[in-house]
């Protein structure tokens, strides 16, 4: 194999933050991860992360967006969404009680996917997934 080929294929799309560009959002995963055994869990994940970026930044706001990545190896599935900021505060997982009727998108984001890492500030966060093919979530890499 050549130095320079890589054997990753990575995907972009950049939404306005409308709350109907979630499942636009979805259905983009789903089309991307056809024949996948993972892509109703991506597509889970990227429904979630979307709406949050929605729900909780500026990308909700009249002139916001949002932007989604997906990078696919023989290894990895890997599902970034990059919010619009102005919140001043990472994500973070919340446990609710069993009242709560919000709070619960990202600890089930993370208890999809076998890593969950968020980088940023407030000028805007990106929280990645990753899948990893071969596996299920809760198996033990090491």
């Amino acid at each position: 194999m050549h130095e320079y080929t890589s054997t990753a294929r990575v995907w972009g799309l950049t939404c306005p933050g409308f709350p109907e560009e979630v499942s636009r959002a979805r259905r983009w995963t789903r089309d991307i991860l056809r024949g996948s055994p993972l892509a109703d869990d991506a597509e889970l994940i990227v429904s979630e992360l979307s709406a949050n970026a929605i729900l909780h930044t500026a990308s909700g706001l009249e002139t916001g967006s949002f932007h989604l990545a997906l990078a696919v190896t023989r290894n990895v599935i890997a599902l970034s969404v990059t919010d619009g900021g102005g919140t001043g505060t990472a994500p973070k997982v919340e446990h609710q009680d069993d009242e709560a009727e919000h709070g619960r998108g990202l600890g089930m984001v993370t208890a999809l996917a076998h890593r969950i890492a968020i980088h940023g500030s407030k000028a805007g966060y990106t929280v990645t997934a990753e899948l990893f093919t071969g596996t299920r979530p809760g198996d033990r890499l090491c």
